[in-house]
């Protein structure tokens, strides 16, 4: 058996959070919004979602088009059909809202029949949960068709 180099193993989880990162199916060169950052968030995630597209992500002062938006919420928040609105306020047209929860038993979890009920209210469509990481899902919401 061949020793493992530290070298070649954080090449391996930076491949990983790269994935991560194309499985939310952000494409290089795009420009990506983060909200509801806070010391909580998978800054492993986050690293691969700028390491694809290939700078870093945006706050909700930057005042532009952004052509997908990545919202950090917790049960505690406060109110997430204004949360999932004040999102769309950059959002190109037919970009896509990746709300990003803490999974089941952790921290400030949020029930998928309140992202349900939420969504269709701020005129988003629930398309796909998958797991973002060890600790966060992610729910991708979608604008509606005009």
């Amino acid at each position: 058996m061949q020793p493992i180099r530290a070298a070649d193993w954080v090449l391996d989880t930076v491949e990983e959070d790269l994935l991560d990162a194309a499985k939310l199916g952000f494409v290089p060169d795009t420009v990506i919004q983060e909200l509801g950052w806070d010391d909580d968030v998978d800054d492993e995630l986050r690293a691969g979602i700028e390491g694809h597209v290939g700078h870093e992500l945006v706050d909700g002062e930057y005042g532009d088009v952004a052509d997908g938006v990545i919202l950090w919420w917790r049960d505690g928040d406060g109110d997430l059909v204004d949360a999932l609105v004040d999102s769309l306020q950059d959002l190109v047209d037919g970009g896509s809202v990746w709300l990003l929860t803490p999974k089941v038993g952790r921290s400030g979890y949020v029930s998928g029949a309140d992202i349900g009920e939420a969504a269709p209210i701020a005129g988003l469509s629930t398309t796909t949960t998958s797991s973002a990481s060890a600790d966060w899902a992610a729910t991708k919401l979608s604008t509606h068709k005009r």
